[in-house]
């Protein structure tokens, strides 16, 4: 398993309401704190969290009783901020207060860090913790997988499970209040830095969309609302570029005449064979794994409809995600249609392109190599196919 990064986007900061020859009149915020296991000599950084990157801001050597405080100018709209400390940092939100006074202990900031009397702060505190026991159960889940404890299938399905759990919790939050800075912060959470809420998903927009909406209602003007309202609306526009295949995901007709992206890969004897290849015949494109206990008998299934409609232009364009090899030659060599493995098993970007959660899926590709059926439940693949097979 990759190392799994913390991190969510980073945004610009600005103005800060300043009237030209007026420095009396700029607002400011102050932090005020109290850390304890404090070592001699200690340096505390102020940084600001922007799209830019990190941004220092200030620094102060801590007195030996652990107690600080930073006064730097208040930003317009709710901003992110850390404090650093050695390696260690704890994550806040600046928004109306004016004060803000925290503790914590110096030996495990982010796990004792807190900000007295701020809602928002609490909850950006849940969500780390939230976040944190996701990256572990991933974490833990990708080391059973290639350690091969459990199969492919079961891999997927429990790394759908572990996101949809910490996406159901953040969604609270989120619609809860979108146009606050947890919200805002519970979006753009990023493992193996992948956004968790995906923005081209039409469930996942719609959390962009309500923290975008909110904050543009809120903030209007700021760098921070331009940059979410361009991104929501750029992935938006994405989505709807993808709207014909998106909508076959969610089993509508379509009667459009895009053609499929080309898909090349080998079969089991090493050699490249190109799904375009197959154009002019109506095709199963079946996404697999040979080694899960449905693999032989819907396999069985699929042998039983190719040999009754080969000979009316029908093939099978399958694709294993098996990660043993060895274990998907034996059991293909005698299969009569043509099989391939993405050697990026259960992580080949295939998966989401076509947006498959579940093994087996399948498409009916057309003669002209048009997607025009997704197939889920396999007993339905023989009336789906005689729509095609005129």
């Amino acid at each position: 398993m990759k190392h799994i990064a913390y991190s969510f986007l980073i945004l610009i900061i600005t103005a800060m309401g300043i009237l030209p020859g007026c420095k009396s009149d700029k607002k400011t915020f102050e932090v005020i704190g109290t850390f304890s296991s404090v070592q001699k000599e200690d340096t505390l950084y102020l940084e600001h969290l922007g799209l830019s990157g990190i941004e220092p801001i200030d620094s102060v050597k801590l007195s030996p009783k652990g107690t600080f405080k930073f006064k730097v100018p208040a930003p317009k709209n709710p901003e992110f901020y850390q404090l650093r400390l050695d390696h260690q940092v704890a994550i806040f939100a600046v928004d109306s207060t004016e004060t803000l006074r925290v503790n914590g202990d110096a030996k495990d900031l982010f796990n004792t860090f807190r900000v007295e009397n701020s809602p928002v702060n609490d909850q950006i505190r849940e969500i780390n913790h939230q976040y944190r026991q996701t990256a572990k159960k991933i974490e833990e889940l990708g080391k059973k997988h290639k350690e091969k404890l459990i199969d492919d299938v079961t891999y997927l399905s429990q790394l759908d499970s572990i996101v949809n759990e910490y996406k159901t919790f953040a969604s609270k939050i989120i619609l809860g209040n979108p146009g606050s800075a947890a919200a805002y912060y519970a979006v753009f959470q990023k493992i193996d830095d992948y956004l968790i809420f995906d923005p081209y998903d039409k469930k996942d927009y719609v959390m962009f969309g309500a923290v975008a909406t909110s904050w543009h209602n809120f903030y209007p003007e700021t760098p921070r609302t331009k940059h979410l309202y361009d991104f929501t609306i750029n992935a938006m526009k994405m989505r709807k570029q993808q709207e014909r295949q998106a909508q076959l995901w969610e089993n509508i007709p379509i009667v459009t005449e895009s053609s499929l992206p080309d898909v090349v890969l080998p079969d089991i004897n090493n050699n490249e064979v190109a799904l375009s290849s197959l154009k002019g015949n109506v095709v199963l494109l079946d996404f697999t794994v040979y080694n899960s206990d449905f693999s032989p008998e819907h396999n069985l299934h699929i042998n039983t409809i190719y040999r009754r409609y080969k000979n009316r232009g029908f093939e099978v364009y399958q694709i294993s995600f098996d990660s043993d090899e060895h274990i998907w030659k034996n059991a293909a060599i005698n299969v009569p249609w043509i099989t391939v493995r993405d050697p990026q098993s259960v992580y080949s970007p295939l998966l989401s392109q076509y947006n498959v959660r579940n093994l087996p899926t399948g498409f009916i590709v057309d003669r002209e190599g048009n997607i025009v059926a997704r197939i889920e439940d396999y007993t339905k693949l023989e009336s789906e196919l005689n729509k095609v097979l005129k």
